[in-house]
């Protein structure tokens, strides 16, 4: 691997498989990993608010032997109390590794640029890689492999998507996407993706209909329609996004085994009703668990 995770596109499939066995043995339950990072600190260099990221990061190293220092927006405040280059010098002479979960991806990428200590993508506004590669395990968990399937993504094309589309075109797996005209994701995302297919295999469809879309996928995955950032766009893509609720009419013409997936905080009765994500396909929680597991996978082989 690389001494950075800011994108799943750092990654081979053999990486890849390599951080998901890792977290095979993690999740087993060993005990053999619990001072492995004895010693080691996580500075988390956070300029949004967070549940699962945050929690999954500290809990994570914690249960490796290390330690996690939070960071939150009063504190560092990237590119305006402090030049970024001078904060990535600064911390990098007193921790061992960072999580940066900030508005710009150019934040991120400056992090790492002048850091001498890994530095792991916690979200940004082009990616979420550990989102990616935790959902890519959860599939690959319940179904037992990843090439060869479909997974539908119905919703906003953002970060979520960006990394979910990186990682099935490097994996081998199908997607089929359906989001509202303008809401695509990014052209160069795709270029990435569609080069990355061209090794593996994998199909990658754009489409406007969502019932299109999750004609015999084995997965329905979706996402917030407003993200952090966006709030003043609320009411506009309301409108925009009528008719890609993932619903039990719309269920209903994927697989009968099909999985429902979204990463969280979901908004219940917009881009997901309560009776799909409660309902017997959901494995959301499962999924949201494997951040924790992937993440200290992660952090292994980038620490050790």
């Amino acid at each position: 691997m690389k001494k950075n995770l800011i994108s799943i596109s750092d990654l081979t499939r053999h990486e890849i498989d390599a951080i998901f066995l890792k977290t095979d043995e993690l999740k087993s339950g060993s005990k053999k990993f619990s001072r492995a990072l004895q010693g080691k600190s996580l500075g988390l260099i956070f300029q949004k608010p967070s549940n699962r990221t945050r929690v999954s990061f500290e809990v994570g190293i914690a249960q490796l032997g290390g330690y996690a220092i939070y960071l939150g927006p009063d504190e560092i405040q990237l590119g305006v109390r402090e030049e970024i280059r001078d904060v990535a010098r600064t911390l990098s002479r007193y921790l061992d590794c960072i999580v940066a979960r900030t508005f710009s991806h150019d934040d991120v990428i400056e992090l790492a640029r002048h850091s001498s200590i890994p530095v792991i993508n916690g979200l940004s506004d082009l990616t979420h890689p550990c989102q990616g590669l935790s959902d890519l395990y959860t599939v690959k968990e319940k179904m037992g492999r990843l090439k060869g399937l479909k997974i539908a993504y119905i919703g906003d094309g953002n970060n979520v998507l960006h990394s979910l589309l990186l990682g099935c075109s490097i994996m081998g797996m199908d997607i089929s996407i359906a989001t509202p005209k303008g809401y695509e994701p990014r052209r160069d995302i795709l270029h990435q993706a569609f080069e990355k297919s061209k090794k593996s295999g994998a199909r990658i469809t754009l489409l406007h209909e969502p019932e299109r879309a999750v004609k015999d996928s084995h997965v329905i995955y979706t996402d917030v329609w407003t993200s952090m950032g966006q709030e003043k766009e609320r009411n506009k893509r309301l409108k925009a996004f009528k008719g890609f609720q993932i619903d039990l009419r719309l269920v209903s013409k994927a697989r009968r085994d099909c999985l429902i997936m979204h990463c969280l905080p979901a908004h219940r009765g917009e881009e997901i009703t309560d009776e799909v994500i409660e309902g017997r396909h959901s494995v959301v929680w499962d999924q949201a668990e494997n951040r924790l597991h992937v993440q200290k996978a992660i952090m292994l082989k980038l620490m050790v």
